[in-house]
């Protein structure tokens, strides 16, 4: 078998999922804020969170190699607490929770998924997820679509301070589980943090291409389906296609 492990993106790879962070889910978020007593209205607890945000980044260092992720509770807990409001924590986990809900249009598993999961681990693979993601919903979204135990290990960006594609967070998945990278795949639908990091980290990749990959980026490469790249090569690419499944790809997988 010429790989162990498989390394999963979350959000367009394996969860087809819509949000819209508009005027109306400030809104409803600023009403919760004003509930206990830190009242803002919309626009100025957006402008607010935001500016907190930036300055925390830029508090990190973002740079080219370094992607800082800030847990989104954290600043809204700022947010309590610069209004005087006590229990800011416990609050701002709620807050981030409502905000999160309010936002999503749908959220569901691509055809195939847990199916394919099972089968991929059933064939030997272990199975990794490493997910830009915050904590405070993910790991309740996860629950949500009945795959938190579809994983051998899950690592979500935010509890690690940094984000793909900076290196850090590759490294974080390979120490704890003492993974060999050139035995490892990382899948996901984005070329410029899941493939990009995955290649920087030494595993190989595949890239696949979904309604939920950026629109800037290049529909995939025929030539580097997995059917036609040979099992001498490092970089696969899969494009998703009417009527699609989840199965189809994991057949290919096991074929590499």
């Amino acid at each position: 078998m010429k790989y162990t492990d498989l390394v999963f993106d979350l959000y367009g790879t394996l969860v087809d999922i819509h949000t819209e962070e508009d005027e109306g889910v400030w809104e409803k978020t600023a009403l919760y804020f004003g509930f206990y007593g830190a009242h803002f209205s919309p626009s100025e607890l957006a402008s607010a969170f935001q500016k907190a945000m930036a300055d925390r980044q830029a508090e990190a260092g973002q740079s080219y190699e370094c992607f800082p992720d800030i847990p989104f509770q954290q600043v809204f807990a700022q947010l309590f607490r610069a209004k005087g409001v006590e229990e800011a924590e416990t609050l701002a986990i709620n807050a981030a929770q409502l905000f999160r809900i309010a936002s999503i249009d749908y959220i569901r598993l691509y055809p195939g998924v847990k199916q394919a999961l099972a089968q991929l681990r059933r064939a030997g693979f272990r199975l990794w997820l490493l997910s830009n993601a915050q904590q405070v919903f993910t790991a309740y979204e996860l629950r949500h679509l009945e795959l938190e135990d579809c994983f051998d290990g899950i690592l979500l960006s935010s509890d690690y301070g940094c984000r793909k594609p900076d290196s850090r967070f590759y490294r974080a998945l390979i120490e704890k589980y003492s993974l060999e990278p050139s035995r490892c795949l990382m899948i996901g639908n984005d070329r410029e943090t899941d493939i990009a990091g995955g290649a920087e980290a030494g595993m190989d990749t595949l890239y696949l291409h979904t309604r939920l990959t950026p629109w800037h980026q290049p529909a995939a490469d025929p030539g580097l389906h997995p059917d036609r790249a040979g099992r001498d090569a490092h970089r696969y690419e899969y494009e998703e296609e009417e009527n699609w499944s989840w199965l189809e790809l994991a057949r290919h997988i096991e074929a590499l």
